[in-house]
């Protein structure tokens, strides 16, 4: 009988070459976090949490969906039980999701963070709850403390343009092991239909210290924007967007489109679209001059159950994947910046698992010989970045680029204790090449392929970014 506990020295490590690869080659290497969406606030603060639930279940919109599937009342997930009570809760859920990715995420982080070999169910929960909570009130598990304790370098935050990065701040003045960047995220200056659209411009106005009269005067504020997100390290702008458009438009249009919206009248789906597509296309281009990376991830479908939004507000955990067409909008809009040679370092994230096969070969279109792989086909995003979807990421990216330059892994997470995800990552990705070399259908040469798995878990992310 088998009395290894479940997280174990071979877990997702199928044959002795994935081992091999694993231990000898990545397993020690620190963290490269490039994308998720902690609270720098909590990172400054150097936040203690009192109990798991609060560093655990508190944003965690996977669990809460596990958890609603389970039957479980949402006053055990967003609501007013205490945090013993939705612990409880959450331990009832995890034997249900046996065979979901949540089973694994679950005990590996309360192994790596607490030495917890025990299986969450109903039996264990109290014990459970009460070894953790003991474990957070003792030094090292602040908020600085579960970072360095996963030996992680560096974190990238996601950042509206308005933002002061005051916490930032507070961080780069002091001596830390890690370094927390901002990413600048303006998808709210490209959604102008939103009814908070002009209040978002008003307050990027006041940050920037610029009269924002007209389309022109907008890309200027978010240019100062990007200047000041440079000064303090950031390197990086996201797009969280469900699509791009394959369409043109006319500076008299945008303007136009801008104090049509300022004077309180309607915008058509046709002048949206043409105001995300200006906006996002200048951005590109001040992204290139400054050398640094965009990210796109296009997708989803969100908030989709009302009743929800209304009860808990945005991020509600009720989006998923949409079912629109990817290829025809994101080729014209890298086209158009390859064709002004101002197509900046690129990462691109489909949500959709049919947009595998475009999203591969849509990078490939536009490589140069700049940077090696300066077009990057992302990891397996939210609802694919578990075993199955990274398999799949893994084996279409080797069909169909070089997955050897491929930068690797993130957390795009809330929770202080998603880092390990980094390690399922690096086990994953280990198993799929040691078992190809298992099977003859890679060469048996450690020294090469080592280095090549080296490279996918850190060395290709700190190259091809230069934090």
């Amino acid at each position: 009988m088998n009395n290894q506990p479940f997280i174990n020295d071979n877990f997702l490590l199928e044959n002795n070459t994935a081992k091999k690869l694993y231990y000898d080659f990545v397993a020690h290497l620190p963290i490269i976090d490039y994308h998720n969406h902690l609270s720098p606030k909590q990172v400054a603060d150097n936040k203690t949490f009192n109990t798991i639930t609060d560093c655990w279940l508190s944003e965690d919109h996977y669990k809460w969906r596990a958890m609603r599937a389970n039957a479980i009342p949402e006053k055990y997930i967003t609501g007013n039980a205490t945090d013993q009570e939705k612990f409880l809760k959450w331990s009832e859920t995890v034997p249900y999701a046996m065979c979901n990715p949540l089973y694994h995420w679950t005990h590996l982080e309360l192994k790596r963070y607490f030495g917890i070999d025990s299986l969450l169910n109903p039996n264990s929960g109290n014990i459970i709850y009460n070894t953790a909570n003991e474990q957070l009130n003792s030094p090292g598990f602040s908020a600085q403390g579960l970072i360095k304790k996963m030996n992680v370098e560096v974190i990238c935050t996601t950042d509206d343009p308005s933002d002061s990065l005051e916490f930032h701040q507070k961080v780069c003045n002091e001596s830390h092991s890690f370094k927390m960047l901002p990413t600048f995220r303006p998808d709210n200056f490209m959604a102008i239909q939103h009814q908070d659209f002009v209040k978002r411009v008003e307050k990027l106005s006041e940050v920037s210290k610029t009269n924002i009269q007209n389309f022109d005067d907008l890309l200027s504020a978010l240019e100062n924007r990007i200047d000041f997100f440079h000064s303090l390290g950031g390197r990086l702008s996201d797009h969280g967007l469900a699509q791009l458009h394959a369409i043109d438009f006319t500076e008299s249009e945008l303007n136009a489109i801008f104090s049509k919206r300022f004077s309180e009248k309607e915008i058509s789906d046709l002048e949206a679209k043409k105001f995300q597509s200006a906006v996002l296309f200048n951005l590109a281009k001040l992204y290139n001059q400054k050398g640094w990376t965009m990210q796109l991830h296009l997708g989803p479908i969100r908030n989709n159950n009302t009743r929800l939004v209304n009860l808990i507000g945005n991020d509600a955990g009720c989006d998923s994947i949409n079912d629109l067409e990817q290829a025809a909008g994101l080729a014209y809009f890298l086209n158009n910046l390859e064709v002004e040679n101002s197509l900046p370092k690129t990462i691109l994230y489909n949500l959709n698992p049919k947009d595998n096969e475009v999203f591969a070969t849509m990078a490939g279109n536009f490589q140069d010989s700049s940077i090696a792989s300066k077009i990057q086909w992302g990891s397996g995003w939210w609802f694919l970045d578990q075993k199955d979807g990274i398999e799949k990421q893994l084996n279409t990216l080797s069909n169909m680029g070089l997955i050897s330059r491929f930068v690797g892994m993130l957390t795009d997470s809330r929770s202080f204790l998603s880092f390990p995800r980094h390690e399922y990552f690096r086990r994953v990705l280990c198993n799929v090449i040691g078992t190809q070399i298992e099977k003859g259908e890679l060469p048996n040469d450690l020294q090469w392929i080592g280095g090549m798995v080296a490279n996918i878990s850190y060395y290709n992310a700190k190259n091809y970014f230069k934090f």
